[in-house]
């Protein structure tokens, strides 16, 4: 036994010896190797170029972040201007009552350095003890395994950048921003101006932003006015207005104010017999805050925000707070006019359970510029569904013109020719389409199937000039057809995806201009807080997709569907209109609809209006038997509407009363010649166009 433990003792000191030498020589080769390679020199030079880099990195952050239009942006709102240039409204979300540090009481600041901020003179924007902090922080939360600081360390022009310039979330990469942005602003401004900045720009619940509002909100009374106690009582909010709330926390937010005036003495703005004195004091509220709404045209405003933002590159925090100036082309008098329609319940048939949904847009037909937008009934939610620019369903009849009337005229057909107007199946899937009624007379003249909306000359005179012809002039008045939609049906409105009000009063722009399709838009310039325009990443452009004589043929069709046709009950008393009707099928009987549209134009204003619900089933219609239908309330909005434009004629008349009156078409065949050779001739250039972008691109990828 004796022997086997020695043995063992024997291999132990043998394995360690051999750990031991191979240790030794492992410690000899990295020596060797470090001294022989430098690497200490290298392992600094690598640590000393990533703070370099990092440091030319946060540089640049903080030169491009705009500093130098700081306070600007935090004196102004974001104005929206009308298309007269005048006011229309204004934007904000972190802005309060901005006011000049002399009209805050000292006692303001004294509270609020001495809480916040006490080196806050002495310091160029960031302090090393804050640092220090912070980073002590940082490293027990990465021990902790958290991803977060856990605040501190930050500076009162810290403070100021975060709120201005970064978000809330608490990370090394935002933190090491702030403290660059930080020293940027030291640079550009004085204390003064970053104190009046910070007090202006600090949130103190509620929904109140700024010094003047906070005073106002609890104290009913201005900045210049506050007292110790109660500049102690907003300086504690600061740190987290939530809990130090004196409307929903009094005791807590009172212990908080003297936790603040005994700081003021430890800072020498007080006296320790004046802090006691007002340590004694109870904490009284008043509210005089009065939140003036500014966002007079809901709708409206949400569509300037999204172009601002898609089209502009800006971000919907840098819209709301910049200071930007925002020039439209709404119609202020025809918005209020659309929006007061809308808002009385009696324009809507009645329903059961879901609401009766609608949208309308305006639009001026020479530029594409909305004049008027409401996107939908109820309670507005700030940047929601907008159904006059988001929702997509089935025109219905409003297509006809479209893809079927437009290409048929310059297809040598006249506004007078004779249709087929009889039930008629076509294809091997025995497509059949019925007119409303249900009866057909044989034959009709185009003016008057255009009028009466009837399907199965519509359908006839599309298989005859073919779905293709169709569908080219469907892309070239902008509508977001499909290769599904390539079939006969399309002359219906039958589509896969569906169209928005916006798209539809686009297109029938063209009608109303002569012949050019617009671009829709709203702002037509931005300007910053400095007066500098910003770029739209698009131009605006109008582009000539028919003839002016194919665009007034049309106009004298569709002028009888609000004289003779299916929109007469939708003429405003005095006024000349041209358009369209268009309802599509539940598939119950033809007098349930799940979407009623109507557009009615003149050389001044295009409007697009849809009716129906949401969700279209749970026996969810629309009965175009009721007396509140869609034509009643394209009634009312366009008596609303017209008397805030020009009132321009159109310089054609009804066809039918063309027609009756013995004007004839069809024997201008030069005319019709040259209408033909100038539409090949544009199909051939976008033909030749189309091949040249193909080639581009095939050489791009070599």
């Amino acid at each position: 036994m004796k022997s086997t433990r020695n043995d063992n003792g024997d291999v132990k000191q043998r394995v360690a010896k051999w750990f031991h030498t191979k240790w030794s020589q492992l410690r000899a080769w990295i020596h060797k190797f470090w001294h022989r390679y430098q690497l200490t020199r290298w392992l600094i030079i690598v640590v000393l170029t990533l703070f370099l880099v990092m440091s030319i990195y946060l540089t640049i952050v903080a030169k491009t972040a705009g500093v130098s239009k700081l306070e600007s942006r935090l004196q102004q709102n974001t104005i929206i201007y009308d298309n007269h240039n005048e006011q229309a409204g204004s934007l904000y979300s972190q802005k309060g009552t901005y006011v000049k540090l002399n009209k805050i009481s000292s006692n303001v600041p004294d509270a609020v350095l001495s809480t916040e901020d006490r080196g806050f003179y002495h310091e160029h924007g960031f302090s090393f003890r804050g640092l220090g902090r912070a980073g002590f922080l940082l490293l027990k939360n990465e021990l902790l395994h958290r991803d977060y600081i856990s605040g501190g360390g930050s500076t009162l022009t810290q403070q100021l950048v975060k709120n201005a310039f970064l978000t809330q979330q608490q990370t090394f990469s935002r933190k090491a921003k702030e403290i660059f942005i930080a020293i940027e602003v030291e640079n550009q401004y004085s204390k003064k101006q970053i104190l009046t900045m910070y007090l202006n720009n600090a949130y103190f619940g509620h929904g109140v932003w700024g010094v003047q509002d906070a005073a106002k909100r609890y104290f009913d009374r201005n900045a210049s006015e506050l007292t110790v106690p109660q500049a102690a009582t907003l300086a504690g909010m600061l740190t987290s207005p939530g809990i130090y709330d004196p409307i929903d926390h009094p005791q807590a937010t009172k212990q908080r104010r003297n936790t603040v005036l005994q700081l003021m003495v430890e800072n020498k703005k007080l006296t320790q017999s004046a802090a006691d004195s007002y340590k004694s004091t109870p904490l009284v509220t008043k509210n005089g805050y009065k939140y003036e709404d500014t966002y007079k045209y809901p709708y409206y405003f949400d569509a300037v925000i999204s172009e601002a933002i898609n089209k502009y590159h800006l971000s919907e925090k840098e819209v709301m707070n910049n200071g930007y100036k925002i020039y439209t082309t709404l119609d202020q008098g025809q918005q209020s006019a659309m929006q007061s329609v809308y808002r009385r319940d009696s324009n809507f048939p009645t329903s059961t359970g879901a609401s009766v949904q609608s949208a309308s847009i305006a639009m001026n037909p020479k530029n594409g510029g909305v004049t008027a937008i409401v996107g939908g009934r109820g309670e507005h939610v700030f940047r929601g569904y907008n159904r006059a620019t988001q929702m997509t369903r089935q025109p219905g009849s409003t297509m006809k013109p479209i893809a079927v009337y437009t290409p048929a005229l310059m297809h040598g057909y006249f506004y007078d020719s004779s249709l087929q107007d009889k039930k008629q199946s076509y294809g091997s899937n025995h497509y059949t389409p019925r007119n409303y009624d249900n009866e057909y007379s044989g034959s009709i003249p185009m003016y008057k199937a255009v009028y009466e909306s009837s399907n199965a000359p519509a359908v006839w005179l599309l298989n005859k000039i073919g779905v293709n012809a169709g569908y080219r002039m469907a892309q070239k008045f902008g509508i977001p057809v499909t290769k599904g939609d390539q079939n006969l049906a399309l002359a219906l409105g039958g589509m896969t995806k569906g169209v928005s009000p916006a798209q539809m009063a686009r297109a029938y722009a063209v009608y109303a201009s002569g012949g050019k399709l617009p671009t829709t838009h709203f702002i037509t310039k931005i300007e910053d807080s400095s007066g500098k325009v910003i770029k739209r990443n698009s131009k605006l452009r109008t582009k000539q997709v028919i003839s002016k004589k194919v665009a007034d043929q049309m106009t004298s069709m569709l002028i009888g569907v609000y004289e003779h046709g299916t929109a007469k009950s939708a003429r405003p008393s005095g006024y000349t209109l041209a358009g369209k009707t268009g309802t599509t099928d539940t598939g119950k009987d033809d007098n349930n609809d799940r979407d009623q549209w109507i557009i009615g134009y003149t050389p001044d204003v295009v409007v697009a209006t849809w009716e129906g619900y949401d969700n279209s089933k749970n026996n969810h219609y629309l009965t175009s038997v009721q007396s509140t239908d869609i034509n009643s309330l394209f009634k009312s909005e366009m008596s609303s509407l017209l008397p805030n434009t020009d009132g321009t004629k159109f310089t054609v008349k009804d066809a039918q009363e063309r027609a009756e009156s013995g004007t004839k078409s069809n024997n201008k065949w030069t005319d019709q010649i040259a209408d033909e050779f100038k539409q090949g001739a544009n199909e051939l250039g976008d033909r030749a166009s189309q091949i040249w972008n193909g080639i581009r691109s095939m050489f791009s990828f070599l």
